[in-house]
């Protein structure tokens, strides 16, 4: 397979010069760049397997590296982006985790450590250097406690009745419910009506912004 594929993104020449030298007996640096405008083409252009990725760069809309991050994660799914920073503040963490983001690291690491942590985020693994994990845990964990509860009130719910939940919470008509699901229209109003009754719900309506809510669309 070869070494993995990696770009680097920093606005300081001499810290790039410094990681390629570090780096380029283990990674394959197969571009640079030093803005967000660089970074988007770059990264565009050479569609790498990890982009390591300084939160504060100059250009486009003042974003940094959460602008770039957050331009390309849809877009290039099979890229990675691991943020290695100077800062160690929590809003830097989060806002480039919250961008897509799979982990950050400070610009404290060793080489062979840094090596380590865009192999793990290639396979798919979080990293984060010490102490910043407790950021992304803090700023996340409503999230996660809104996602337990939602699974709280999934478990209500039979496996029919949340297909056919999802289905009229996407504005499926009851005709293609029952179509989709190859079920009687009646069948998909004694599920909807059941559904709505677990849920405390008044009309599909509600049920499409209870949806919305959880993610579940």
């Amino acid at each position: 397979m070869g070494p993995l594929r990696v770009v680097l993104v920093d606005d300081h020449a001499i810290f790039r010069s410094g990681t390629k030298a570090e780096l380029g007996a283990d990674l394959d640096i197969v571009g640079e760049a030093a803005s967000v405008e660089e970074a988007l083409a770059v990264v565009r252009q050479t569609q790498p397997d990890v982009v390591l990725l300084d939160v504060h760069l100059p250009g486009g809309a003042g974003g940094g590296g959460a602008e770039v991050a957050g331009a390309l994660v849809g877009e290039l799914p099979g890229v990675k982006f691991l943020a290695l920073s100077v800062s160690d503040a929590a809003q830097d963490v989060v806002s480039v985790i919250r961008a897509g983001a799979r982990g950050y690291v400070t610009k404290s690491i060793t080489p062979p450590d840094l090596v380590s942590a865009v192999r793990r985020v290639a396979d798919g693994d979080a990293v984060f250097s010490p102490r910043l994990a407790g950021f992304v845990l803090d700023a996340f964990g409503a999230a996660a406690g809104h996602v337990a509860s939602a699974d709280d009130e999934l478990d209500r719910l039979t496996a029919r009745e949340q297909e056919v939940m999802r289905l009229i919470a996407r504005g499926y008509t009851y005709r293609e419910v029952a179509s989709e699901l190859f079920i009687s229209i009646k069948t998909v109003e004694t599920h909807v009506s059941a559904v709505l009754r677990k849920l405390q719900l008044s009309n599909r309506s509600e049920l499409t912004r209870w949806a919305a809510r959880r993610n579940l669309l």
